[in-house]
């Protein structure tokens, strides 16, 4: 162990700069806002250098991680967002439940057609009844990984946070990082029909850490007071991988998952698939020293390679030696499934909920991969998956296309040919799903192609059970709904059974991404009270873009609070 010093360090803790300007806005009759918060967003490219290699990346405002976007609950957003790249781009506010504003949603394809070079689209949107910790990421092609950056939302004035006031917060943002382009590298992995590569480093706050090389000084730090208790708000931006997170000899006490606050509970590690946050409270209770923040990978498929050398940041206690070592921290092992379902044991909303008593509508929907059988003239380039196949993944065996305009618009103006009405309440076939059969590969394994939607009515009591598959692999798959958050009333291993399956419906956790168990399934449950078309898809990137997503449309209620309003004068044409 090293020698510990006593002299005093600078602080070199990542500065999270931010364009913002307030200006106090009378309330709206709807949605009502505090006050309204306005940001310039350009789209830009940036040349970083990094693990050895100089490249250009996409980012916004050319920071990477993007700039933070700082509100209170209830307050309004108003985001002009203009691209001066030549790739097209959508901005998505993850978690943000856009009530009545579904026009600003961003998926690209679902809700608006992408922002081209050169073009610009202002979004607007109220966080109603919302706080906590969300992120906004582009949502076109695989963008999200450089073009991302984190939402702080407080809780109104006056109201404090349900556990004692941290003396500091740091925001802590998991990625991956990638030294080919990702949207080459996009094309290039569907033209193949294999799998996608590891990405090159894990990173943290954009920061690979020492492990990795040319990155001994490429490493974020959080220097820490003795006896201090700080809020750690972690998002993982990552593209294709879910990970774990630790701090060397420091307990994690999770207090919010997906910007809803939870019961405390104390863990030594925690998981976050692409598309999870959760904040943690750690104290500086250990002897002082420099302390290794690792992120790791968590890969429960089988036979699929990864990146496995951790991202490591600092938690660096002043008074430490500037050249003392970091002391390691110990993440579970990469296929550690009972840790990942410990935390999730942990974790129950702050208070009794109100959950639907009697459901109206209720889906079955398996989520997994699939082998299609090679249609190339040249399969030895375009058939590189399993058994000479090509890889996808579906739900309900039906693999999303996108459409050629947004499903929202072709939807709202009744423009037909663009999607269909039919995505199924159930599969077609019930069998032993967790272990594949029927459909052990190379058999038996086609998806379906198709724009498929399920439409709701306004207000419906809905209940989704989400069922892994073994057709290729059993895999933790992080299921995202966009404009909902919902509650997470059950989950197991092995085939969903309705005799014996648990359901906490007292207190389940509200989340708005939940990582299906491998190997397992996962109950959620919603009211569908916010008119529009909204994405459930999977948020590995690569499974999303192998088609493993559906579209909830939810029908419009009655009266003005219940029914979407016009789309937006400036809103991007295909």
């Amino acid at each position: 162990m090293a020698n510990l010093a006593t002299s005093m360090l600078l602080c070199l803790s990542l500065s999270m700069s931010y364009y913002l300007q307030a200006f106090h806005a009378m309330a709206h009759e709807w949605p009502g806002g505090g006050s309204t918060r306005f940001y310039d967003f350009k789209v830009q490219t940036l040349r970083v250098t990094k693990l050895c290699n100089t490249k250009e990346i996409v980012t916004i405002n050319r920071m990477f991680p993007g700039p933070v976007i700082y509100a209170q609950e209830d307050d309004r957003i108003i985001v002009k967002v203009t691209n001066v790249t030549p790739y097209n781009a959508t901005i998505h506010w993850h978690g943000v439940r856009q009530k009545l504003s579904c026009w600003f949603d961003g998926p690209s394809y679902i809700t608006q057609c992408p922002i081209q070079a050169g073009q610009t689209f202002t979004y607007e949107f109220t966080l109603v009844k919302q706080k906590g910790t969300f992120f906004w990421h582009a949502h076109v092609s695989w963008l999200r990984a450089t073009a991302h950056g984190a939402i702080v939302v407080y809780p109104k004035t006056g109201i404090p946070y349900p556990f004692k006031q941290p003396y500091e917060e740091h925001i802590v943002i998991l990625g991956e990082y990638w030294l080919r382009d990702v949207v080459q590298l996009e094309r290039q992995v569907l033209a193949s029909g294999g799998a996608a590569p590891p990405a090159d480093a894990f990173t943290i706050n954009g920061h690979p850490g020492p492990n990795y090389n040319c990155s001994r000084n490429d490493v974020y730090r959080i220097e820490v007071v003795p006896g201090k208790t700080y809020l750690l708000r972690l998002i993982n931006a990552g593209l294709n991988m879910e990970n774990f997170f630790a701090i060397a000899y420091h307990n994690l006490t999770v207090v919010e998952v997906d910007a809803e606050y939870t019961k405390s509970f104390t863990t030594d590690s925690v998981m976050l698939g692409p598309g999870q946050t959760m904040n943690v409270l750690v104290t500086a209770d250990q002897p002082i020293g420099k302390y290794s923040m690792a992120m790791g990978p968590y890969m429960s498929a089988q036979n699929v390679s990864f990146q496995n050398i951790s991202a490591i940041a600092y938690f660096q206690y002043l008074g430490a030696a500037p050249n003392c070592l970091s002391l390691p921290a110990k993440l579970p092992r990469f296929n550690d499934s009972l840790a990942v379902m410990t935390v999730m044991d942990g974790l129950r909303s702050l208070n009794p909920v109100d959950v639907p008593k009697e459901i109206d509508a209720s889906l079955f929907v398996t989520v997994g991969l699939n082998i299609n059988k090679c249609q190339s003239k040249t399969p030895q380039w375009n058939c590189q998956g399993t058994n000479n196949g090509t890889f996808a993944a579906s739900m309900n065996n039906i693999s999303f296309v996108n459409p050629t305009v947004s499903v929202l618009e072709a939807y709202y103006k009744k423009i037909g040919g663009h999607f269909t009405e039919d995505f199924p309440d159930s599969p077609l076939k019930f069998y032993d799903f967790v272990n594949g059969a029927p459909n052990n590969a190379p058999n038996n394994t086609q998806a379906t192609n198709g724009t498929r939607t399920k439409v709701l009515e306004y207000g419906s009591r809905v209940q989704v059970i989400f069922q892994d598959t073994g057709t290729v692999t059993t895999e933790n798959h992080p299921i995202h709904l966009h404009g909902y958050s919902f509650y997470v009333v059950g989950y197991g291993t092995g085939n969903f059974n309705p005799q014996t399956a648990d359901f906490n419906l007292i207190d389940p956790p509200y989340m708005n991404t939940i990582g299906v168990p491998v190997g397992g399934w996962a109950a959620i449950q919603f009211v569908a009270d916010n008119p529009g078309v909204w994405f459930m898809h999977c948020h590995l990137d690569i499974h999303q873009s192998w088609g493993l997503g559906a579209v909830l449309i939810v029908e419009n209620g009655k009266g003005e609070l219940e029914t979407l309003p016009h789309p937006p004068a400036d809103l991007p044409r295909c």
